[in-house]
């Protein structure tokens, strides 16, 4: 009988730790309807691979040799050996968009570029706590508030903090309606959240949002090679959407797509969730960080629009700024929402909807700046 308690009389503290963080990461999934559709999958891992003499990781049995574990397969055949998943991702986040909202107000580009300063702050923090070059520029992508690009980068990066690091990546964007409305509120005065803003929409041509996705993956190409898995991917999915011919692909891409790959990137990513990887300090140190990196990514957006207002005769809600970041569609929501709350009938949607998908596109540009800048220094 004693075969029946070897597993449990294996437990660790540690193991329990991660149960623990499986079943919060489940609560909030299920109670509080945060990004569900990730942090379930990443609950249910957590504890999935942290149970003693797991199958579901390769293990070595008296009499049967290694016996292989299918999230260990999954982890090495599509994320480590490839990074296929994160990037597949990006085919039905792309066919999600309507780039219709940035297109027709350019200037919301800068917002999207201006919204990723907390990723290099948060850079110079992790170096100045202690991580090496590689581990900091993994955390600091914890800002890109886009999870699949954390976890790519991490991967490629090799980073030795994987699973802290999509578990935080992907934590603080369901915390988006928390995180953000405390960055705007430190940094605007309601003065300044009640801006009103018209908004007189150009129509945008068929032709226009086809080539869209086409320039941009040229010139991203162009000028940041390592951002063309990325922003390349993106666009096909956007490809797909716009082009118009393709109506039953598109609807695949944003749906059984994107649902089989989040739901196989969660579970599979619990793989860097098991307890003597993630039960550490560096692990405390990685969430803090990337709960600021989140917040100068906002103070980073709303600080530029203040700055441009600084030269408009026709103010901008600084708020916009803020919804530069890439939780697309949740930051432009959360923006509105503020808007309203403020004062009644301020409708800046479209606008902050620009600003969002923006920072969709500048995030994953980020990703692949910080690769291409990491690699050039190891």
């Amino acid at each position: 009988m004693d075969f029946l308690l070897e597993g449990i009389l294996a437990i660790t503290p540690q193991q329990l730790v991660m149960y623990a963080v499986g079943v919060l990461l489940i609560w909030l999934a299920i109670k509080k309807g945060y990004e569900p559709s990730l942090l379930l999958p990443m609950g249910f891992g957590a504890i999935l691979v942290n149970l003693p003499l797991s199958g579901v990781i390769n293990q070595v049995m008296e009499g049967v040799g290694e016996t292989p574990g299918i999230i260990q397969w999954l982890f090495e055949t599509t994320i480590e050996a490839s990074e296929a998943l994160p990037i597949l991702l990006f085919i039905g986040i792309g066919a999600m968009i309507d780039f219709g909202p940035l297109l027709s107000q350019p200037v919301m580009f800068l917002f999207g570029a201006a919204a990723q300063f907390g990723i290099f702050f948060a850079i110079m923090v992790a170096v100045l706590l202690g991580f090496d070059l590689k581990d900091a520029a993994s955390i600091g992508i914890i800002g890109a508030a886009d999870g699949p690009t954390s976890i790519l980068v991490s991967q490629v990066l090799h980073s030795d903090y994987v699973g802290a690091i999509a578990v935080a990546a992907y934590s603080y964007m369901a915390l988006v309606p928390i995180i953000q409305p405390f960055a705007i509120k430190l940094v605007t005065t309601k003065k300044e959240r009640s801006i009103h803003m018209t908004y007189s929409p150009k129509a945008v041509s068929k032709t226009t949002k086809i080539a869209f996705p086409i320039i941009v993956t040229i010139i991203v190409g162009l000028i940041s090679p390592a951002s063309v898995a990325l922003v390349g991917f993106l666009m096909f999915g956007n490809l797909i959407r716009e082009c118009g011919v393709l109506q039953s692909m598109s609807d695949t891409a944003q749906n059984e797509l994107a649902n089989l790959i989040t739901l196989l990137l969660g579970i599979t990513i619990s793989f860097s969730m098991r307890a003597d990887a993630f039960v550490r300090f560096d692990t405390i140190l990685i969430m803090c960080i990337g709960l600021v990196a989140f917040v100068f990514d906002t103070i980073g957006g709303v600080m530029f629009a203040k700055i441009i207002n600084l030269f408009r005769k026709e103010k901008i809600n600084p708020m916009i700024g803020g919804a530069g970041i890439s939780a697309f569609p949740m930051s432009a929501r959360v923006i509105q929402k503020m808007a309203q709350e403020e004062e009644k009938g301020n409708i800046i949607l479209m606008h902050a909807v620009g600003a969002n998908v923006s920072g969709q596109i500048a995030s994953v540009i980020a990703g692949g700046l910080v690769i291409k800048l990491v690699t050039q220094f190891l």
